[in-house]
């Protein structure tokens, strides 16, 4: 199987990111580590993502062992390369929401170009629980203080008066998750905002869906932080 032929790619990955990634991420203070080191997405409300990519990229650019950034493909840049295109993504469980297991990536259209070029694409997920913040919002307050107001999207929700949704405010990794995805099961993935159009009405380029609960076709293999603590 695909997985397989990555063995030492993903045990060398895991062993770097385990020892390397805190127990716990506060919001807080992740969110002030990526301002303070010129991260250009700490102001981002889903930092955890963010965060994950920011430190993958610290971590497994060291000694040259990955290739940061990755493959481009128009507007789309993988965010690695090592033997093949890979991407860094987070996935929250949540403690009190329910957990769908979907995933959305890159581009169809630049995956498929890439699976063609390299035969396989990975994705490197880390998987864990989350808090959320109080009905008071005050990390949602703090966030916003510490960018120095409200933000324009922001400001467009309220004149719409949408939901503001609840930000999450910590994470625990639990575990690191690898994805293989090649042309046996390329077109088994889901499609995100496949009918979607950009504001000058031009379709917008559908995003590949990874569901890791319910396609079995899927090359996944875990391993589980607490373990390696």
């Amino acid at each position: 199987m695909t997985e397989f032929l990555y063995e030492k790619e993903m045990n060398e990955i895991f062993q770097k990111l385990s020892n390397n990634l805190p127990n716990f991420w506060d919001g807080k203070k992740c969110i002030e580590y990526m301002k303070e080191n010129n991260c250009k997405n700490w102001r981002q409300m889903e930092w955890i993502g963010f965060y994950f990519q920011f430190m993958c990229e610290k971590i497994l650019s060291q000694n040259n062992f990955m290739q940061i950034p990755g493959t481009k493909y128009g507007n789309v840049e993988f965010d690695g390369f090592k033997t093949i295109p890979w991407d860094f993504k987070a996935h929250s469980t949540n403690k009190n929401k329910s957990d769908n297991g979907k995933i959305p990536t890159n581009g169809c259209e630049e995956s498929f170009q890439a699976i063609k070029d390299f035969g396989t694409i990975g994705f490197i997920i880390i998987s864990g629980k989350s808090d959320y913040d109080d009905d008071n919002q005050t990390f949602k307050q703090w966030h916003d203080s510490f960018k120095g107001g409200t933000s324009n999207y922001e400001k467009e929700r309220i004149k719409r008066n949408a939901p503001s949704r609840k930000r999450k405010i910590n994470f625990t990794p639990e575990e690191l998750i690898f994805v293989f995805v090649d042309k046996d099961n390329a077109q088994s993935c889901g499609k995100f905002q496949a009918n979607f159009r950009n504001a000058d009405g031009s379709a917008r380029n559908p995003k590949l869906m990874l569901d890791l609960k319910n396609n079995t076709l899927l090359k996944i293999k875990k391993f589980n932080f607490n373990n390696n603590l």
